[in-house]
């Protein structure tokens, strides 16, 4: 049963009633393509997880697990409170495998040599445990509880973007982390976006006061006979003083790198995509780097730097992702090309793309840049034109691309 009194002292105001929302309308998880409920773990704000962790609202969801922020009840006697996120797995066999890799490559990270720098820029499991639904065993696991992800950090800023002299900083705390998963972990992340990367609470008051609102004013939900769907909670209001440290999170995709044999699966977000992805090529840590390169311009421009929205269906499409890098870019090597197992869908033998139509030939890399002018901005197409190689190979690694005088320059 949900308990106020075990969160809080007696001057809490009392529960007020929750809001109901329409049964027949699908709400959150409930509108992914291939929602299962028996798949579900049917939370329950209040519930007791593994006698531990007590629910206080739910913060998210996706097509594999919901995410709750939890209280670690068996602190109650401690000075402060030690709040936690609970991400509850899917119970299919699929989701089951998942949710096992992620623990193993969590663990992993968080072992391997914990005194790195780029340690700290990790969130990892700090808990696991296996808990029964009406369907079938659920994997959850227990992580740090973070602020929010910088993509919502963003939004808070005047015009939407990420001032330059904050983004160096974020970016530097993101190439530690790289460097500790790639040189010290030899693990690629696979699925870099900016949901994925959540800044640091700036005061646990914050959680405090989640966990207090959520009392006084309960989240909306639906009732249905067999669980209740909640809306989510996830917007903490802006920060009273600097938020903390940004952390690479959700390790779900993530592969080891040192295999013996060559990696060549489909990964990543379709507007940060490689090219060595794209076309069917192996790949390795520095797609990872191409991720984060592409990446920069969501938040330095508050814009998407290659769409890929094919304007013969309005969706994305591989064939208008190369077009748009070949007209920023320029043409792919040869070699590139040879090493690609579908590069003769788009390209000619010679190397030439077959659908120039899809070219822009009037926007060049330097235009697209305009919250930046003078050395800043040279800097900048240097520091982000070491990641935005063709060649896997060529590109700078983590390590070095610390160093890049961009990222220490200050006007």
């Amino acid at each position: 049963m949900w308990n106020p009194q075990r969160l809080f002292s007696s001057d809490v105001p009392a529960p007020s009633q929750p809001p109901l929302m329409d049964p027949n309308i699908p709400l959150e998880e409930e509108r992914k393509d291939d929602y299962d409920p028996k798949h579900f773990y049917p939370v329950k704000l209040g519930e007791v997880f593994a006698e531990a962790y007590q629910v206080i609202t739910k913060l998210g969801y996706g097509g594999s697990s919901t995410v709750w922020l939890a209280k670690d009840v068996r602190r109650r006697l401690w000075p402060s409170t030690r709040y936690v996120v609970l991400k509850i797995c899917n119970n299919d066999y699929d989701n089951q495998v998942s949710s096992s890799h992620e623990l193993r490559i969590s663990n992993h990270i968080a072992t391997t040599n914990p005194s790195h720098l780029g340690r700290q820029f990790l969130r990892t499991v700090i808990d696991s445990f296996m808990t029964r639904g009406p369907h079938g065993k659920h994997m959850c696991l227990v992580f740090e509880a973070l602020r929010e992800p910088i993509w919502l950090l963003q939004r808070r800023f005047d015009d939407g973007r990420y001032p330059p002299g904050i983004l160096k900083f974020t970016l530097r705390y993101i190439l530690s982390g790289l460097h500790y998963l790639h040189s010290e972990c030899h693990v690629i992340h696979t699925d870099l976006k900016p949901e994925n990367i959540l800044v640091g609470l700036e005061s646990l008051s914050v959680l405090d006061n989640v966990a207090k609102t959520e009392i006084a004013e309960p989240s909306p939900r639906k009732v249905l006979h067999d669980r209740i769907i909640y809306l989510s909670r996830n917007d903490f209001g802006p920060p009273k003083s600097s938020p903390g440290k940004p952390m690479i999170t959700d390790f779900g995709s993530a592969t080891f790198g040192n295999t013996l044999l060559p990696l060549t699966h489909c990964i990543q977000p379709n507007p940060y995509r490689s090219p060595e992805v794209i076309l069917g090529a192996p790949w390795s840590y520095s797609t990872d780097i191409w991720n984060l390169g592409v990446m920069i311009w969501n938040l330095l421009e508050d814009t998407t730097l290659c769409n890929g929205l094919d304007p013969d269906s309005s969706a994305y499409s591989s064939r208008a992702h190369l077009g748009q890098l070949v007209g920023f870019i320029g043409d792919p090597p040869k070699e590139l090309l040879d090493r690609g197992e579908l590069s003769t869908r788009w390209f000619s033998d010679k190397g030439v793309f077959k659908d120039q139509n899809f070219v822009s030939r009037s926007l060049s890399l330097a235009d697209t840049v305009t919250t930046l002018d003078g050395e800043d901005k040279r800097l900048f197409l240097e520091f982000v034109g070491k990641m935005l190689q063709w060649l896997p190979e060529n590109r700078s690694t983590a390590k070095e691309l610390l160093v890049h005088p961009w990222l220490h320059w200050f006007p």
